[in-house]
């Protein structure tokens, strides 16, 4: 499929020849039972929680510098490099709004900080059942400000996977609308933009998913939502604008339920005439380039920080 957009792009497919530690990390996938966990209704969001990972150890960012305060109800996580370029990658993760952040976030900051030299925020916002879209939404918006208030809006990145990019993608339609400064550009990596998980597409899909199912993550959703309704735009963004967009890198996996709605998103984008990139894993898992060990999650993750790395050189060229 070819994108026509401000910045014409085909999506960028990995090479599709699939490496050992791919089948490693489908084999670990299905040991750990996340697809299990991801059919159950109601979702044993319990469980889940036995991978969070609050307050990690200062020694595992060495050598970079962290430190942890609060904006609202949230617990933020900095990793800061030594020699840092100003800018500010505001991480927000994903587990289906009920979990989180598991450990594979926080080697994903640490390679964030290492490979880009930006200072780093972890989003540790409140979770639902506790708590529902609309909470969490105001702490998203509280921290995005702060984030505004000490770097600048044009020195801040959203990067978020999964719910993590529910959360910023629906940030961004909130900032357009209300006529507020917008970050300099939006990562996504396998971000929900369909709470509902109605998409006809997404029956074939849930048979090669090796992750997650729609019972289970439809089960998250709804208590997130509560009576709000999983419609809800703060949950579901496909449903709202994608007009006056800043630039966006979508990173998107073939084998996943979420990926009808993310080629919608696309659509969208395109015709907003937004500068958006693409990159598709074929016969990739929900969030892969954040997965530990694959060789194809280290490939992706590198374009990822290589468009980090062009995006800041560009605004910095403006300067």
């Amino acid at each position: 499929m070819a994108y026509t957009c401000r910045l014409t792009c085909r999506p960028t497919s990995l090479p599709c020849m699939k490496s050992i530690t791919y089948y490693l990390t489908l084999f670990v996938i299905k040991l750990k039972g996340l697809k299990r966990e991801f059919s159950k209704d109601p979702i044993d969001f319990n469980k889940l929680r036995k991978e969070d990972v609050h307050r990690p150890k200062p020694a595992s960012f060495r050598p970079h510098f962290m430190r942890q305060f609060s904006v609202a109800e949230t617990l933020l996580t900095e990793v800061k490099p030594a020699a840092t370029n100003g800018f500010l990658l505001l991480f927000c993760p994903g587990g289906a709004f009920v979990y989180g952040p598991a450990r594979h976030h926080w080697h994903a900051a640490k390679q964030l900080v290492s490979q880009t030299q930006c200072t780093l925020w972890m989003v540790d916002y409140p979770k639902a059942p506790e708590n529902n879209i609309a909470f969490i939404s105001e702490n998203i918006d509280a921290v995005y400000a702060y984030a505004v208030e000490t770097h600048g809006a044009g020195k801040v990145i959203l990067v978020g996977d999964s719910a993590g990019g529910t959360l910023l993608t629906a940030l961004t339609q909130r900032l357009v609308q209300k006529s507020k400064a917008l970050p300099l550009a939006l990562v996504l990596i396998s971000p929900v933009m369909d709470a509902s998980f109605s998409n006809p597409q997404l029956d074939a899909l849930e048979k090669v998913d090796p992750m997650l199912s729609k019972a289970g993550v439809l089960s998250a959703k709804r208590m997130c939502a509560q009576h709000y309704g999983v419609d809800d735009v703060r949950l579901s963004p496909v449903n709202g604008s994608f007009s006056n967009f800043p630039r966006t890198l979508l990173l998107v996996a073939e084998n996943d339920i979420t990926y009808p709605d993310q080629q919608l998103v696309v659509q969208q984008l395109c015709e907003a005439a937004v500068e958006v990139k693409v990159i598709k894993g074929e016969g990739m898992p929900h969030i892969w380039p954040i997965l530990p060990v694959m060789q194809e999650a280290r490939a992706a993750f590198q374009e990822m920080t290589s468009y980090i790395r062009r995006t800041i050189a560009g605004a910095s060229d403006k300067v």
